[in-house]
Protein backbone atom coordinates (compact mmCIF):
# COMPACT_ATOMS: atom_id res chain seq x y z
CA UNK A 1 0.00 0.00 0.00
CA UNK A 2 2.83 2.55 0.88
CA UNK A 3 4.69 1.60 -1.63
CA UNK A 4 1.96 2.31 -4.37
CA UNK A 5 1.03 5.43 -2.84
CA UNK A 6 4.65 6.43 -2.95
CA UNK A 7 4.37 5.91 -6.91
CA UNK A 8 1.28 7.55 -7.50
CA UNK A 9 2.84 10.87 -5.50
CA UNK A 10 5.77 10.48 -7.74
CA UNK A 11 4.10 10.26 -10.93
CA UNK A 12 2.01 13.11 -9.54
CA UNK A 13 5.22 15.42 -9.00
CA UNK A 14 6.31 14.55 -12.40
CA UNK A 15 3.08 15.57 -14.17
CA UNK A 16 3.74 19.07 -12.12
CA UNK A 17 7.14 19.28 -12.93
CA UNK A 18 6.47 18.55 -16.36
CA UNK A 19 2.99 21.06 -16.81
CA UNK A 20 5.04 23.84 -14.80
CA UNK A 21 7.99 23.70 -17.34
CA UNK A 22 5.29 24.34 -20.21
CA UNK A 23 3.72 26.95 -18.76
CA UNK A 24 3.58 30.38 -20.17
CA UNK A 25 6.75 32.11 -18.56
CA UNK A 26 9.34 35.23 -18.91
CA UNK A 27 9.62 38.90 -16.91
CA UNK A 28 10.92 41.63 -18.41
CA UNK A 29 11.13 45.07 -16.19
CA UNK A 30 12.09 48.37 -17.61
CA UNK A 31 13.36 51.47 -16.00
CA UNK A 32 13.57 54.83 -17.33
CA UNK A 33 16.30 57.05 -17.70
CA UNK A 34 15.73 59.19 -14.76
CA UNK A 35 14.78 56.33 -12.89
CA UNK A 36 18.04 54.37 -13.24
CA UNK A 37 21.21 55.31 -11.06
CA UNK A 38 23.68 56.60 -14.03
CA UNK A 39 21.14 57.65 -16.21
CA UNK A 40 20.68 54.64 -18.37
CA UNK A 41 17.90 53.25 -20.08
CA UNK A 42 16.77 49.45 -19.51
CA UNK A 43 14.67 46.69 -19.99
CA UNK A 44 15.49 43.07 -19.56
CA UNK A 45 14.39 39.31 -20.26
CA UNK A 46 14.04 35.84 -18.51
CA UNK A 47 14.22 33.44 -21.07
CA UNK A 48 12.20 31.03 -18.99
CA UNK A 49 12.20 27.95 -21.09
CA UNK A 50 13.53 24.42 -21.28
CA UNK A 51 13.43 24.53 -25.34
CA UNK A 52 14.89 27.90 -26.75
CA UNK A 53 18.91 27.83 -28.09
CA UNK A 54 21.88 27.85 -25.52
CA UNK A 55 23.70 29.80 -27.78
CA UNK A 56 24.45 33.26 -29.14
CA UNK A 57 26.02 35.19 -32.02
CA UNK A 58 26.97 38.55 -32.66
CA UNK A 59 25.44 39.19 -36.31
CA UNK A 60 26.97 42.38 -38.17
CA UNK A 61 25.47 45.43 -39.96
CA UNK A 62 25.73 44.09 -43.62
CA UNK A 63 24.34 45.90 -46.89
CA UNK A 64 22.49 44.23 -49.11
CA UNK A 65 22.25 44.28 -53.11
CA UNK A 66 19.02 46.30 -54.28
CA UNK A 67 15.49 44.38 -55.06
CA UNK A 68 17.05 41.35 -52.66
CA UNK A 69 14.69 39.21 -50.58
CA UNK A 70 14.86 38.65 -46.57
CA UNK A 71 14.13 35.48 -45.62
CA UNK A 72 11.59 35.30 -42.66
CA UNK A 73 12.05 32.21 -40.89
CA UNK A 74 9.82 30.07 -38.13
CA UNK A 75 11.23 28.16 -35.28
CA UNK A 76 14.22 29.52 -35.46
CA UNK A 77 14.48 30.34 -31.19
CA UNK A 78 14.77 26.36 -31.41
CA UNK A 79 17.54 25.98 -34.15
CA UNK A 80 20.41 23.53 -32.48
CA UNK A 81 23.30 26.14 -34.31
CA UNK A 82 26.62 25.21 -36.32
CA UNK A 83 27.08 22.55 -34.61
CA UNK A 84 23.99 20.65 -34.77
CA UNK A 85 20.69 20.44 -36.97
CA UNK A 86 18.78 23.33 -38.16
CA UNK A 87 15.29 22.97 -37.51
CA UNK A 88 14.41 25.91 -38.77
CA UNK A 89 12.72 26.65 -41.84
CA UNK A 90 11.36 29.01 -43.80
CA UNK A 91 8.02 30.91 -43.85
CA UNK A 92 8.05 33.38 -46.43
CA UNK A 93 10.66 36.14 -47.74
CA UNK A 94 9.55 39.69 -47.64
CA UNK A 95 11.62 42.53 -49.62
CA UNK A 96 15.03 43.67 -47.70
CA UNK A 97 16.44 46.83 -46.93
CA UNK A 98 19.45 48.37 -48.24
CA UNK A 99 21.74 48.10 -45.10
CA UNK A 100 20.83 45.84 -41.59
CA UNK A 101 21.84 47.21 -38.26
CA UNK A 102 23.78 44.82 -36.72
CA UNK A 103 23.13 43.16 -33.42
CA UNK A 104 23.35 40.53 -30.68
CA UNK A 105 21.66 37.37 -31.47
CA UNK A 106 19.79 35.54 -28.61
CA UNK A 107 16.95 33.27 -28.81
CA UNK A 108 14.91 36.74 -29.05
CA UNK A 109 17.53 38.89 -30.43
CA UNK A 110 18.18 41.73 -27.66
CA UNK A 111 20.23 44.70 -28.77
CA UNK A 112 21.46 46.69 -32.16
CA UNK A 113 24.22 48.29 -32.62
CA UNK A 114 22.72 51.53 -32.20
CA UNK A 115 21.54 50.86 -28.16
CA UNK A 116 18.10 50.00 -29.51
CA UNK A 117 16.76 46.80 -27.45
CA UNK A 118 14.19 44.81 -26.67
CA UNK A 119 13.02 42.54 -23.68
CA UNK A 120 9.96 39.50 -24.24
CA UNK A 121 7.08 38.08 -22.32
CA UNK A 122 4.05 36.35 -23.63
CA UNK A 123 0.70 36.86 -22.38
CA UNK A 124 -1.47 34.56 -24.70
CA UNK A 125 -4.59 36.24 -24.83
CA UNK A 126 -7.62 35.26 -27.03
CA UNK A 127 -6.82 32.26 -28.59
CA UNK A 128 -9.63 32.93 -31.73
CA UNK A 129 -7.20 35.55 -32.56
CA UNK A 130 -4.48 33.84 -33.51
CA UNK A 131 -4.00 33.00 -36.94
CA UNK A 132 -0.62 30.07 -37.07
CA UNK A 133 -0.42 30.71 -40.95
CA UNK A 134 0.61 34.28 -40.87
CA UNK A 135 3.89 34.64 -41.75
CA UNK A 136 5.79 36.93 -38.36
CA UNK A 137 6.46 35.03 -35.30
CA UNK A 138 7.11 36.94 -32.18
CA UNK A 139 10.83 36.65 -32.51
CA UNK A 140 11.28 37.40 -35.52
CA UNK A 141 9.86 40.52 -35.32
CA UNK A 142 12.35 41.54 -32.62
CA UNK A 143 15.06 40.54 -35.49
CA UNK A 144 13.28 42.53 -37.97
CA UNK A 145 13.17 45.59 -35.89
CA UNK A 146 16.23 45.08 -34.24
CA UNK A 147 17.85 45.13 -38.26
CA UNK A 148 15.61 47.79 -38.88
CA UNK A 149 14.91 50.55 -36.38
CA UNK A 150 17.19 53.18 -34.84
CA UNK A 151 15.18 54.08 -32.08
CA UNK A 152 12.00 52.50 -30.25
CA UNK A 153 9.69 54.10 -31.94
CA UNK A 154 10.71 53.31 -34.49
CA UNK A 155 11.16 49.53 -34.12
CA UNK A 156 7.13 50.02 -33.48
CA UNK A 157 6.51 51.43 -36.79
CA UNK A 158 8.43 48.55 -38.46
CA UNK A 159 6.68 45.95 -36.55
CA UNK A 160 3.38 47.48 -37.15
CA UNK A 161 4.36 47.71 -41.12
CA UNK A 162 5.21 44.33 -41.49
CA UNK A 163 2.60 42.58 -39.17
CA UNK A 164 0.00 44.91 -41.70
CA UNK A 165 1.58 43.46 -44.67
CA UNK A 166 2.46 40.17 -43.85
CA UNK A 167 0.68 38.92 -40.61
CA UNK A 168 1.09 38.05 -36.80
CA UNK A 169 1.17 34.33 -36.32
CA UNK A 170 1.63 34.06 -32.43
CA UNK A 171 -0.16 34.47 -29.08
CA UNK A 172 -0.29 37.27 -27.38
CA UNK A 173 3.24 39.05 -26.40
CA UNK A 174 4.64 41.53 -24.64
CA UNK A 175 7.96 43.80 -25.97
CA UNK A 176 9.52 45.85 -23.67
CA UNK A 177 11.45 48.22 -26.30
CA UNK A 178 14.11 50.84 -25.39
CA UNK A 179 16.56 53.35 -26.57
CA UNK A 180 18.82 55.71 -25.32
CA UNK A 181 16.06 57.99 -24.21
CA UNK A 182 12.56 56.06 -23.85
CA UNK A 183 11.08 53.21 -22.84
CA UNK A 184 7.83 51.38 -24.41
CA UNK A 185 5.58 48.95 -23.48
CA UNK A 186 3.81 47.05 -26.61
CA UNK A 187 1.58 44.82 -26.38
CA UNK A 188 0.47 42.81 -29.45
CA UNK A 189 -2.29 39.77 -30.65
CA UNK A 190 -3.41 38.83 -33.63
CA UNK A 191 -6.52 40.09 -35.21
CA UNK A 192 -8.56 36.58 -36.56
CA UNK A 193 -7.73 32.91 -37.42
CA UNK A 194 -7.83 34.13 -41.21
CA UNK A 195 -7.12 37.68 -40.94
CA UNK A 196 -3.80 39.20 -41.73
CA UNK A 197 -2.60 42.00 -39.66
CA UNK A 198 -2.51 42.56 -35.93
CA UNK A 199 -3.81 44.34 -32.56
CA UNK A 200 -1.34 46.13 -30.61
CA UNK A 201 -1.23 48.86 -28.12
CA UNK A 202 2.40 50.36 -26.94
CA UNK A 203 2.66 52.93 -23.91
CA UNK A 204 5.63 54.64 -22.72
CA UNK A 205 7.45 54.28 -19.46
CA UNK A 206 7.74 58.08 -17.48
CA UNK A 207 11.50 58.59 -17.39
CA UNK A 208 11.29 58.40 -13.76
CA UNK A 209 9.60 55.14 -13.55
CA UNK A 210 10.06 51.02 -14.00
CA UNK A 211 7.42 49.18 -15.39
CA UNK A 212 7.50 45.61 -15.37
CA UNK A 213 5.53 42.59 -16.97
CA UNK A 214 5.03 38.96 -15.99
CA UNK A 215 2.72 37.09 -18.52
CA UNK A 216 -0.02 39.33 -18.33
CA UNK A 217 -1.40 42.10 -20.26
CA UNK A 218 -1.12 45.23 -18.49
CA UNK A 219 -2.54 48.15 -20.61
CA UNK A 220 -5.74 49.50 -19.82
CA UNK A 221 -6.95 52.44 -21.13
CA UNK A 222 -5.43 54.39 -23.99
CA UNK A 223 -5.05 57.76 -24.56
CA UNK A 224 -4.04 58.01 -28.04
CA UNK A 225 -4.58 62.11 -28.02
CA UNK A 226 -1.06 62.05 -25.66
CA UNK A 227 1.24 60.61 -28.52
CA UNK A 228 4.10 61.13 -26.31
CA UNK A 229 3.48 58.69 -24.50
CA UNK A 230 0.61 56.15 -26.12
CA UNK A 231 0.97 54.19 -29.91
CA UNK A 232 -2.23 51.68 -31.18
CA UNK A 233 -2.97 49.85 -34.15
CA UNK A 234 -5.95 51.14 -36.26
CA UNK A 235 -8.20 48.78 -35.63
CA UNK A 236 -7.20 48.64 -31.43
CA UNK A 237 -10.64 48.45 -30.59
CA UNK A 238 -12.25 47.95 -33.44
CA UNK A 239 -11.57 43.82 -32.94
CA UNK A 240 -12.98 43.84 -29.67
CA UNK A 241 -16.20 45.51 -30.86
CA UNK A 242 -16.26 43.19 -33.57
CA UNK A 243 -16.03 40.09 -31.37
CA UNK A 244 -18.67 41.81 -28.47
CA UNK A 245 -15.68 42.22 -26.05
CA UNK A 246 -16.26 45.82 -25.79
CA UNK A 247 -19.17 48.09 -26.29
CA UNK A 248 -18.38 51.73 -27.09
CA UNK A 249 -22.36 52.28 -26.33
CA UNK A 250 -21.72 50.87 -22.73
CA UNK A 251 -20.78 54.00 -21.80
CA UNK A 252 -17.04 52.18 -20.46
CA UNK A 253 -13.66 53.03 -21.39
CA UNK A 254 -11.74 50.52 -23.98
CA UNK A 255 -9.09 48.83 -21.85
CA UNK A 256 -6.83 46.70 -23.77
CA UNK A 257 -6.17 44.05 -21.23
CA UNK A 258 -9.63 43.16 -20.55
CA UNK A 259 -10.30 43.04 -24.31
CA UNK A 260 -7.78 40.99 -25.21
CA UNK A 261 -6.12 39.17 -22.41
CA UNK A 262 -9.60 39.15 -19.79
CA UNK A 263 -8.38 35.49 -18.38
CA UNK A 264 -4.84 37.10 -17.12
CA UNK A 265 -5.57 39.43 -14.52
CA UNK A 266 -6.66 36.13 -12.22
CA UNK A 267 -3.39 35.00 -12.41
CA UNK A 268 -1.16 34.69 -9.14
CA UNK A 269 1.83 33.47 -11.52
CA UNK A 270 1.52 37.20 -12.83
CA UNK A 271 -0.11 39.14 -10.27
CA UNK A 272 2.30 38.33 -7.63
CA UNK A 273 5.71 38.83 -9.79
CA UNK A 274 3.87 42.53 -10.50
CA UNK A 275 3.37 43.20 -6.93
CA UNK A 276 7.15 41.79 -5.93
CA UNK A 277 8.94 43.68 -8.74
CA UNK A 278 7.10 47.13 -7.75
CA UNK A 279 7.31 46.64 -3.94
CA UNK A 280 11.01 45.99 -4.20
CA UNK A 281 11.66 49.25 -5.75
CA UNK A 282 9.02 50.99 -4.04
CA UNK A 283 7.63 49.87 -1.18
CA UNK A 284 6.67 53.18 0.26
CA UNK A 285 3.68 52.46 -1.86
CA UNK A 286 2.91 49.55 0.55
CA UNK A 287 0.88 47.80 -2.55
CA UNK A 288 -1.62 45.05 -1.92
CA UNK A 289 0.20 41.73 -2.76
CA UNK A 290 -3.27 40.19 -3.95
CA UNK A 291 -4.52 42.97 -5.90
CA UNK A 292 -6.46 42.16 -9.21
CA UNK A 293 -4.56 45.37 -10.81
CA UNK A 294 -1.16 47.88 -10.23
CA UNK A 295 -0.24 50.99 -11.30
CA UNK A 296 1.09 50.84 -15.18
CA UNK A 297 4.42 51.75 -13.63
CA UNK A 298 5.88 52.83 -10.40
CA UNK A 299 8.66 55.94 -9.60
CA UNK A 300 11.14 53.57 -7.72
CA UNK A 301 12.12 54.65 -3.68
CA UNK A 302 15.75 55.52 -4.58
CA UNK A 303 17.62 55.20 -8.17
CA UNK A 304 17.57 51.57 -9.43
CA UNK A 305 21.45 49.99 -10.12
CA UNK A 306 21.90 47.29 -11.90
CA UNK A 307 22.64 45.53 -8.62
CA UNK A 308 19.45 46.09 -7.87
CA UNK A 309 18.34 44.93 -11.17
CA UNK A 310 20.24 41.53 -10.59
CA UNK A 311 18.78 40.96 -7.35
CA UNK A 312 15.09 41.43 -8.53
CA UNK A 313 16.07 38.83 -10.95
CA UNK A 314 17.10 36.41 -8.23
CA UNK A 315 13.86 36.86 -5.91
CA UNK A 316 12.39 33.93 -5.17
CA UNK A 317 9.82 35.66 -2.58
CA UNK A 318 12.37 34.55 0.57
CA UNK A 319 11.30 35.82 3.59
CA UNK A 320 8.56 37.10 2.51
CA UNK A 321 4.85 35.05 3.21
CA UNK A 322 4.77 33.84 -0.10
CA UNK A 323 8.40 31.73 0.38
CA UNK A 324 7.77 28.11 -0.58
CA UNK A 325 10.22 26.91 1.44
CA UNK A 326 9.09 27.59 4.81
CA UNK A 327 6.95 24.78 4.48
CA UNK A 328 9.99 22.73 4.43
CA UNK A 329 11.46 22.11 8.47
CA UNK A 330 14.09 20.02 9.93
CA UNK A 331 14.24 18.92 13.85
CA UNK A 332 17.58 20.84 14.63
CA UNK A 333 19.18 18.91 17.04
CA UNK A 334 21.67 21.49 18.35
CA UNK A 335 18.87 23.81 19.45
CA UNK A 336 16.32 21.60 21.69
CA UNK A 337 14.47 20.11 18.92
CA UNK A 338 13.41 22.99 17.04
CA UNK A 339 12.25 23.41 13.54
CA UNK A 340 14.08 25.17 11.36
CA UNK A 341 14.00 25.45 7.41
CA UNK A 342 15.72 22.37 5.63
CA UNK A 343 19.04 22.47 3.81
CA UNK A 344 17.09 20.66 1.18
CA UNK A 345 14.68 23.49 0.91
CA UNK A 346 14.92 25.52 -2.22
CA UNK A 347 12.67 28.58 -3.62
CA UNK A 348 12.35 26.65 -7.42
CA UNK A 349 10.97 23.19 -7.11
CA UNK A 350 8.53 23.73 -4.50
CA UNK A 351 6.44 25.72 -6.49
CA UNK A 352 5.98 23.20 -8.69
CA UNK A 353 4.61 21.11 -5.52
CA UNK A 354 1.56 23.63 -4.67
CA UNK A 355 -0.81 21.81 -6.17
CA UNK A 356 -0.09 19.13 -3.44
CA UNK A 357 -0.33 21.19 -0.75
CA UNK A 358 -2.87 23.23 -2.84
CA UNK A 359 -1.21 26.51 -1.66
CA UNK A 360 -2.42 29.89 -3.49
CA UNK A 361 -3.74 27.91 -6.50
CA UNK A 362 -1.25 25.46 -6.96
CA UNK A 363 1.19 25.78 -9.98
CA UNK A 364 0.60 26.94 -13.20
CA UNK A 365 -1.13 29.60 -15.40
CA UNK A 366 -3.34 30.83 -12.20
CA UNK A 367 -0.87 30.02 -9.73
CA UNK A 368 1.83 30.87 -7.99
CA UNK A 369 5.59 31.25 -9.41
CA UNK A 370 8.30 33.17 -7.91
CA UNK A 371 10.84 35.47 -10.60
CA UNK A 372 13.82 33.60 -10.71
CA UNK A 373 13.22 29.85 -12.00
CA UNK A 374 15.34 27.02 -12.18
CA UNK A 375 14.42 26.34 -16.01
CA UNK A 376 15.24 29.65 -17.50
CA UNK A 377 17.99 29.31 -20.30
CA UNK A 378 19.16 32.72 -20.03
CA UNK A 379 18.66 36.57 -18.53
CA UNK A 380 19.28 39.94 -20.18
CA UNK A 381 19.70 42.92 -18.62
CA UNK A 382 20.23 46.15 -21.13
CA UNK A 383 21.82 49.49 -20.87
CA UNK A 384 21.49 52.31 -23.39
CA UNK A 385 23.29 55.72 -22.55
CA UNK A 386 23.10 58.65 -24.96
CA UNK A 387 26.25 60.19 -23.33
CA UNK A 388 28.38 57.79 -25.17
CA UNK A 389 29.05 56.43 -28.37
CA UNK A 390 27.04 53.51 -29.70
CA UNK A 391 29.65 50.76 -29.61
CA UNK A 392 30.51 51.43 -26.25
CA UNK A 393 26.68 52.70 -24.75
CA UNK A 394 25.08 49.92 -25.25
CA UNK A 395 25.59 47.02 -22.97
CA UNK A 396 23.97 43.57 -22.60
CA UNK A 397 24.13 42.18 -19.45
CA UNK A 398 23.73 38.17 -19.93
CA UNK A 399 23.74 35.05 -17.77
CA UNK A 400 23.02 31.67 -18.11
CA UNK A 401 20.42 29.51 -16.64
CA UNK A 402 18.78 30.06 -13.63
CA UNK A 403 18.87 33.90 -12.59
CA UNK A 404 19.22 32.92 -8.61
CA UNK A 405 22.57 31.50 -9.52
CA UNK A 406 23.94 32.66 -12.30
CA UNK A 407 26.89 35.66 -13.22
CA UNK A 408 26.17 38.06 -15.86
CA UNK A 409 28.82 39.10 -18.00
CA UNK A 410 28.64 42.37 -20.20
CA UNK A 411 27.90 41.82 -23.72
CA UNK A 412 28.86 45.59 -25.16
CA UNK A 413 27.15 45.88 -29.10
CA UNK A 414 30.10 46.99 -30.31
CA UNK A 415 31.94 43.56 -29.63
CA UNK A 416 32.31 42.07 -32.94
CA UNK A 417 32.59 38.07 -31.15
CA UNK A 418 32.19 35.60 -28.41
CA UNK A 419 33.85 32.76 -27.00
CA UNK A 420 33.39 29.58 -29.55
CA UNK A 421 31.79 28.01 -25.99
CA UNK A 422 28.58 30.77 -25.79
CA UNK A 423 28.03 30.10 -29.73
CA UNK A 424 27.48 26.08 -28.98
CA UNK A 425 23.74 24.72 -28.67
CA UNK A 426 23.93 22.24 -25.15
CA UNK A 427 20.02 21.06 -25.71
CA UNK A 428 20.48 17.84 -27.75
CA UNK A 429 23.21 16.43 -24.98
CA UNK A 430 25.89 17.41 -22.29
CA UNK A 431 28.51 19.09 -23.44
CA UNK A 432 31.59 20.30 -21.95
CA UNK A 433 32.47 22.35 -24.83
CA UNK A 434 29.13 24.17 -24.61
CA UNK A 435 29.31 27.48 -22.03
CA UNK A 436 25.78 26.94 -20.94
CA UNK A 437 26.58 23.36 -19.73
CA UNK A 438 28.47 24.77 -16.90
CA UNK A 439 25.96 27.23 -15.60
CA UNK A 440 23.16 24.79 -15.47
CA UNK A 441 24.73 21.95 -14.34
CA UNK A 442 25.49 24.45 -11.31
CA UNK A 443 22.12 25.73 -11.09
CA UNK A 444 20.97 21.67 -10.84
CA UNK A 445 23.26 20.36 -8.48
CA UNK A 446 22.64 23.39 -5.81
CA UNK A 447 19.09 22.84 -5.91
CA UNK A 448 19.82 19.43 -4.12
CA UNK A 449 20.81 21.14 -1.19
CA UNK A 450 20.12 25.04 -1.80
CA UNK A 451 20.55 26.01 2.39
CA UNK A 452 24.41 24.42 2.04
CA UNK A 453 25.03 25.16 -1.61
CA UNK A 454 24.04 28.41 -2.05
CA UNK A 455 27.04 29.73 0.17
CA UNK A 456 29.39 27.78 -2.35
CA UNK A 457 28.07 29.09 -5.78
CA UNK A 458 27.35 32.89 -4.02
CA UNK A 459 30.92 32.53 -3.66
CA UNK A 460 31.65 32.67 -7.04
CA UNK A 461 28.68 34.79 -8.62
CA UNK A 462 29.46 37.87 -6.37
CA UNK A 463 33.10 37.94 -7.06
CA UNK A 464 32.32 38.27 -10.68
CA UNK A 465 29.28 40.48 -10.61
CA UNK A 466 31.05 43.08 -8.06
CA UNK A 467 34.42 42.72 -10.50
CA UNK A 468 32.34 43.72 -13.73
CA UNK A 469 30.69 46.69 -12.13
CA UNK A 470 33.38 48.26 -10.47
CA UNK A 471 35.40 47.70 -13.80
CA UNK A 472 33.02 49.05 -15.73
CA UNK A 473 34.14 52.82 -15.64
CA UNK A 474 37.64 51.92 -16.23
CA UNK A 475 36.84 50.12 -19.00
CA UNK A 476 34.48 52.06 -20.44
CA UNK A 477 37.09 55.30 -20.16
CA UNK A 478 39.78 53.23 -21.87
CA UNK A 479 37.57 52.22 -24.69
CA UNK A 480 36.25 56.05 -25.07
CA UNK A 481 40.22 56.88 -25.41
CA UNK A 482 40.77 54.36 -28.34
CA UNK A 483 37.01 55.52 -29.91
CA UNK A 484 38.84 59.22 -30.38
CA UNK A 485 41.52 57.23 -32.34
CA UNK A 486 39.77 54.95 -34.36
CA UNK A 487 36.18 52.74 -33.81
CA UNK A 488 37.88 49.77 -34.74
CA UNK A 489 40.19 49.56 -32.03
CA UNK A 490 37.64 50.74 -29.43
CA UNK A 491 35.42 47.58 -30.91
CA UNK A 492 39.11 45.10 -30.51
CA UNK A 493 39.23 46.12 -27.18
CA UNK A 494 35.69 45.86 -26.05
CA UNK A 495 35.48 42.04 -27.97
CA UNK A 496 38.73 41.59 -26.29
CA UNK A 497 37.40 42.46 -22.41
CA UNK A 498 34.29 40.53 -23.29
CA UNK A 499 35.71 37.27 -24.33
CA UNK A 500 38.30 37.31 -21.85
CA UNK A 501 35.53 37.98 -19.10
CA UNK A 502 32.83 35.54 -20.47
CA UNK A 503 36.02 32.89 -20.81
CA UNK A 504 37.04 33.06 -16.92
CA UNK A 505 33.62 32.96 -15.17
CA UNK A 506 32.45 30.03 -17.47
CA UNK A 507 35.64 28.29 -16.42
CA UNK A 508 34.94 29.14 -12.85
CA UNK A 509 31.75 27.68 -13.14
CA UNK A 510 32.86 24.03 -14.56
CA UNK A 511 35.24 24.42 -11.83
CA UNK A 512 32.33 25.15 -9.39
CA UNK A 513 30.22 22.34 -10.31
CA UNK A 514 33.40 19.88 -9.95
CA UNK A 515 33.71 20.88 -6.29
CA UNK A 516 29.98 20.63 -5.51
CA UNK A 517 30.07 17.29 -6.94
CA UNK A 518 32.98 16.16 -4.83
CA UNK A 519 32.10 18.31 -1.59
CA UNK A 520 28.95 17.14 -1.19
CA UNK A 521 28.80 13.71 -2.92
CA UNK A 522 27.39 11.05 -0.38
CA UNK A 523 26.12 13.99 1.60
CA UNK A 524 22.51 14.17 0.21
Amino acid sequence: MISKLIRTYIAILLLVVIAGAAARACTTILVGKKASADGSVMTSHTCDSRVDRTWLSIVPRIKHREGSLCEVYAGRRFIRGATGLDTAHVAGTIPQIRETYGYINTAYPCMNELQVAVGESTFGGRKELRNKDAMLSCDELCRLALERAGTAREAIRVIDELTREYGYNDGGECLTITDKNEAWHLEIIGCGEDCIGAVWAARRIPDDHIGVNANASRIREIDLSDPDYFMASKNVSDVAVEHGWWDPDSGLPFQFCYAYDPESRASMAARRREWRVFDLVAPSLELDPNAENYPFSVKPDTLVTLAKMMEIFRDTYEDTEFDMTKYMLVSDPENEGRFIKSPYANPFMHYDMMPLFKVNGGWGWRGERCIARYYCTYVTITQSRDWLPDVIGGVVWLGWDNPAMTSYVPLYCGITDVPDSWKVCGRPRYKRDCAWWAFNRVADLSAQKWGHMRVDVDSVRVAFEEEALLAQPAVEERALALHGKSTKRARSYLTSYTEDFCGRVTKSYWELGDHLWSKYTGKF
